[in-house]
């Protein structure tokens, strides 16, 4: 089908459904400017220096944080830099309009809450707050980072380590059990910007009793552990999809 199809048929779906939940992934914030993490030209695709998963490692973390550290003060640069992009700001439209029950994202950038949507759940963490692993004490964001471009890693006054609250390999994701209720009662279901390989989000479209529509410039590998019969596959450019869709539902956007 066209574009203008499937726009429409996406249309006619968004004003039947009775609750809409959004799962979003790092295709969401390439368009501003922050890499996909695992991309050929990502912050860490092992072409020249540690590997995502040697980076994002507790054990490794502990044993060497500034492996981590070093990377991390790259990636906030470039997300100080960053601004929601139409996608981003269209879905705090349609929470603003009452047509978005959640948004559950992979992304730790706070694009959403930039744009002004209010029920995001994090489900890799956030980089707004630091904790230290020994005595639980929390740093804002502005303390943060200032302790993570200083030239030293970042400790605690109790001696312990300064960890960002993102989710580490081996450690529990966030709200899991809230992404959860919401994919069970939902009836769309909209994946934007995920490949959808990364367990357990990748999991929440199989929830829904719904429709499921996945809007992704690439591919999708299908599995029926993952996506179910009523499953549409829209691939496109997310920017252009939703400012298309706009044509039709005339959301106002800020």
């Amino acid at each position: 089908m066209s574009i203008k199809q499937d726009v429409q048929l996406c249309s006619k779906l968004m004003g039947k459904a009775r609750s809409t939940v959004v799962l979003s992934g790092a295709g969401m914030s390439t368009a501003s400017g922050i890499p996909d993490f695992r991309g050929p030209e990502g912050l860490y695709s092992g072409k020249n220096g540690p590997t995502m998963e040697s980076i994002f490692e507790l054990e490794s973390f502990v044993e060497n944080p500034a492996v981590f550290y070093d990377f991390y003060r790259r990636f906030l640069s470039v997300v100080d830099r960053a601004t929601p992009t139409y996608t981003h700001r269209f879905l705090a439209a349609m929470e603003r309009e009452s047509l978005l029950f959640g948004i559950v994202t992979q992304n730790i950038d706070a694009l959403h809450q930039k744009a002004g949507s209010r029920a995001v759940y994090e489900i890799h963490g956030s980089i707004w707050t630091s904790r230290c692993l020994h005595c639980g004490r929390e740093y804002d964001y502005k303390t943060s980072k200032k302790m993570a471009f200083s030239n030293q890693t970042p400790y605690c006054s109790c001696r312990g380590l300064i960890k960002p609250d993102i989710v580490f390999f081996g450690e529990e994701v966030r709200h899991l059990r809230e992404c959860m209720d919401m994919a069970k009662k939902s009836d769309l279901f909209l994946v934007l910007g995920s490949s959808l390989t990364v367990a357990p989000a990748s999991y929440l479209p199989s929830m829904c009793h719904g429709t499921v529509i996945i809007v992704n410039k690439g591919n999708i590998p299908f599995t029926s552990s993952i996506v179910g019969p009523k499953t549409l596959l829209m691939n496109y450019d997310l920017d252009t999809f939703f400012s298309t869709l706009n044509e039709e539902l005339k959301l106002p956007i800020r």
